[in-house]
């Protein structure tokens, strides 16, 4: 008889142990795509709800690339020597102060940014919306020695330095267009989003 109930309580130990874990794997797969739900859909990007970029790994001279409203969105970490040369050729620009290009009040400055050492482009030529390529080496051979760093369209060869401000002679007219972008803390990076926007809106 004590076999028995010792038998029987192991047994009701272990339906008990079985059930708890069966619940628990059922509220995971249950909550998964609960939680999946609060991230924007690819639709809901497109049309222009705000992306989150983590720039805990961006590193000085490193690009990464986002699509925020079907458009690819530049995004570099500049370093401040690159940042305190800008001014050295403003003379050879379109449009050295911005002010015939499209990009939020917080980046009308030279270095076209919320903060000088992270840089948000909209990564098409202003000329007919190619894709400017990088060339973020100074001197570049191809771009002569004076190149101070930025990027070239392959397109039709309009340039732009590291604020994105189109080089005279190019056939592009204004600077590439900056989005609206904020910072939630120093490694996470709102774009589509600002003090004025929350939805996206430009």
């Amino acid at each position: 008889m004590a076999e028995q109930d010792a038998v029987d309580l192991d047994r009701r130990k272990f339906l008990t142990v079985a059930t708890a874990v069966t619940g628990a794997v059922g509220v995971v797969f249950a909550a998964t795509p609960f939680v999946a739900s609060w991230n924007p859909s690819e639709r809901a990007q497109a049309l222009g709800a705000p992306i989150t970029v983590d720039l805990s790994k961006l590193e000085l001279g490193m690009m990464l690339t986002y699509v925020w409203r079907k458009q690819p969105i530049y995004i570099f970490r500049r370093a401040p020597e690159t940042v305190a040369k800008l001014a050295a050729h403003d003379a050879h620009l379109k449009d050295p102060k911005s002010a015939e290009s499209e990009q939020p009040a917080y980046a009308v400055n030279e270095m076209r940014a919320r903060r000088a050492d992270v840089a948000v482009l909209v990564a098409t030529c202003t000329h007919l919306g190619c894709l400017p390529k990088q060339r973020f080496e100074p001197g570049d051979v191809a771009l002569g020695a004076d190149w101070p760093g930025g990027f070239l369209c392959p397109c039709h060869g309009s340039r732009f330095d590291l604020a994105g401000r189109v080089f005279n002679g190019s056939p592009a007219s204004v600077n590439l267009r900056i989005p609206p972008y904020s910072f939630q803390d120093d490694n996470t990076l709102i774009i589509g989003q600002d003090d004025t926007t929350t939805q996206g809106v430009a």
